[in-house]
């Protein structure tokens, strides 16, 4: 199964990435979760010791250039646009509590000029990821679907888009159901978070009409008050654990398990 998670920055898409990959893997299942937001904190929610420490593929400049054929950062380089990438994984995932991690990284950074190899290894290594590992793969996106292609669409089981009760939030979804079905990615699912009351779950539901819901996740202070001790999000919050456990138990009934 591969699960692309999407939305507005700040909206809980590594709140939902994390406790996802934490809930498959204790159900039995091999995990490969994949940071590809550039503000990445994913490996800190998930627990990980020294998540400072995990280099992003994206600075991997000898890596790059051996498996592209480009420095990174030339502008008019030449480079192999389809590197070899399946190795990448067994040897450099981060391992830890049963689930393996990945760190995307930037492609671009403002003033630096091109970065086309770093974009072209990141693109191969995701396209593998998606089509071709047999691990549950959770993609925690950034606010787009920047990092998926209309090759790579075809094998993500389900884009959820996590939305908060708030127009912008609600605005960048529409976005995100606009650019997934130009890529023909019909898969598409919404999950509320930060809900405080009736009312608001269903301000979400009536925004966005005729859409899947998967379920929505409680506001609680518990998962806020985590994140500024810097600790890991992942037994901080019953209900939003047990929320989770439903969006888990309605996305594996609706594709047979691995």
């Amino acid at each position: 199964m591969k699960i692309a998670i999407s939305g507005k920055g700040g909206v809980g898409k590594t709140l939902l990435a994390s406790l996802l990959s934490r809930t498959f893997a204790q159900a039995g299942y091999s995990v490969l979760a994949i940071d590809a937001d550039p503000d990445a904190n994913l490996a800190a929610n998930l627990g990980f010791p020294d998540p400072d420490k995990i280099t992003p593929i994206s600075e991997m400049s000898e890596l790059i250039e051996e498996r592209v054929g480009a420095k990174p950062g030339v502008s008019g380089s030449f480079f192999k646009l389809n590197p070899k990438v399946d190795d990448l994984p067994e040897k450099f995932a981060a391992k830890h509590n049963g689930i393996k991690l990945m760190l995307m990284g930037r492609i671009k950074r403002g003033g630096t000029g091109c970065y086309c190899p770093e974009g072209t290894l990141l693109q191969a290594l995701i396209s593998h990821l998606i089509l071709q590992r047999k691990d549950v793969v959770i993609l925690d996106m950034e606010a787009g679907i920047e990092h998926l292609t209309r090759g790579t669409a075809k094998g993500i089981d389900k884009l959820i888009i996590v939305v908060e009760p708030g127009r912008r939030s609600l605005e960048t979804a529409q976005r995100i159901f606009e650019l997934a079905d130009d890529l023909g990615l019909k898969n598409v699912a919404v999950v509320g978070n930060k809900i405080q009351n009736d009312a608001q779950k269903q301000f979400i539901i009536s925004s966005l009409p005729q859409k899947e819901f998967l379920g929505f996740i409680p506001y609680d202070l518990d998962i806020i008050n985590a994140d500024l001790a810097n600790r890991s999000i992942l037994e901080s919050s019953a209900p939003a654990i047990t929320e989770v456990k439903r969006i888990f138990e309605k996305l594996t009934s609706q594709k047979k398990p691995i």
